[in-house]
């Protein structure tokens, strides 16, 4: 049976702030050497599936440049292997993206090119390890046109996601997108779906304006449910939608829990990355370092508490980074302080600035309050922060800015530059 895997990586990624800025979501640096994307295509090849497609759209290049050929995931076949598939103007129906499956809709010909029996469809900005051969099995029993990977949510954060009611059989008799009243259960979809290639290609190619087959969640499988095998995969391990800057936040000070029921460092299923050639990391002789991820090529002459540090980070002496995230090739200063901070890479933190200042976690950011609004400060991509500077909370620094961009000097909580 031929399985052909299309990785949904388009999306803007607008909830991440900054950090998506000059790069789509699933490109976005993860867990120190890592990025988004690789835990979904690691899951692949993991589970055997060697023939992948990633559709792309909103800025791009970071992410075709991380994926290449595909070598680091062992994707770079004559056979399968992988694809990226970008949006183009065409004579007929070829557009941008208009949401989920519309994506796949305007890539039909790639599947029916791969002659393929079974569609594994999957979101590109997902955190979790799975063997999709589980999902496929539970697809193949049932005999069904679609089954969803599902999982257990708190009923609080019900309105986040598809939420679905099942019978005794698991099979779906009633989905709903992101419900407002909380009455429908906590059962929730993952962005995982098996469909049968004739059910995908019937029910996306049928669409019309009465009938929009934009979106996997809103449209095509609540149409489904109604009149096709639908079923449900219930999955019990670590999964984690890191589409906030809380949630990233969150889940990156979650790595450094040694009870965390998810293994980086499992030699059974390896999650692989393109990765360049740095020297090892060095910690200094004053350094001091407890409960972090300390990345090559880092160097580490100060104070590393609770956080991740990516490639070719410089802490310099008497410097303290605490429950912070700081990305590659970022230098912080003499004396400087991070303290519930994401730095995104090249960027040149001065001595003795301070940034994470205050008390107070709950001032939210004036220009993104739904964003940024529990004490984290962003820090974006090879921005200059002027020496002895002192930064609040919840503050942005966009990317590229430098010394003129703070003539005002210190900067409250809530801000943006």
């Amino acid at each position: 049976m031929r399985v052909v895997a299309m990785i949904l990586a388009g999306g803007e990624g607008s909830r991440l702030s900054v950090l998506s800025e000059k790069r789509a979501k699933p490109s976005v640096p993860f867990a120190g050497k890592y990025r988004i994307i690789d835990f979904p295509l690691s899951n692949c090849v993991n589970s055997g599936i060697f023939d992948v497609a990633v559709l792309t759209q909103y800025r791009p290049h970071s992410l075709n440049d991380h994926i290449g050929i595909g070598k680091p995931w062992d994707l770079d076949r004559s056979r399968g292997g992988v694809r990226l598939l970008q949006p183009y103007q065409g004579r007929n129906d070829q557009s941008w993206y208009k949401g989920t499956s519309d994506a796949i809709y305007q890539n039909l010909g790639f599947i029916k090119e791969r002659r393929a029996d079974l569609v594994l469809i999957l979101s590109g900005d997902h955190i979790y390890k799975m063997d999709y051969n589980t999902i496929i099995e539970t697809h193949r029993r049932n005999r069904a046109d679609l089954t969803v990977g599902v999982m257990e949510v708190p009923l609080e954060e019900t309105d986040r996601f598809g939420i679905m009611t099942v019978n005794e059989q698991d099979q779906i008799v009633e989905f709903t997108e992101k419900p407002k009243a909380r009455d429908k259960g906590t059962l929730a979809s993952m962005g995982i779906y098996v469909f049968s290639a004739d059910a995908l290609v019937r029910r996306l190619s049928e669409g019309s304006e009465d009938r929009p087959r934009i979106d996997f969640g809103k449209n095509v499988i609540p149409a489904m449910v109604a009149e096709d095998r639908v079923f449900a995969h219930r999955f019990g391990g670590y999964w984690v939608d890191v589409g906030t800057i809380q949630s990233y936040w969150e889940t990156s000070m979650q790595l450094l829990d040694p009870t965390l029921d998810f293994d980086l460092y499992d030699p059974a299923w390896v999650i692989r990355t393109r990765s360049e050639e740095r020297p090892p990391a060095k910690i200094g002789p004053q350094a001091r370092v407890a409960q972090s991820i300390i990345c090559n090529g880092c160097t580490v002459r100060g104070t590393v508490e609770r956080s991740v540090l990516s490639p070719g980070v410089y802490v310099s002496p008497g410097a303290i980074v605490r429950e912070s995230v700081v990305m590659n090739d970022t230098w912080i200063g003499p004396g400087a302080v991070l303290d519930r901070v994401i730095v995104d890479k090249q960027v040149v933190v001065g001595a003795g600035a301070h940034l994470g200042v205050g008390e107070d976690l709950t001032v939210p950011n004036k220009a993104q309050p739904d964003k940024l609004n529990t004490g984290v400060t962003v820090v974006g991509k090879s921005a200059h922060i002027p020496p002895g500077i002192s930064i609040g909370r919840n503050v942005v620094i966009n990317a590229d800015r430098d010394a003129e961009d703070f003539p005002g000097g210190d900067v409250p909580s809530g801000e943006t530059i």
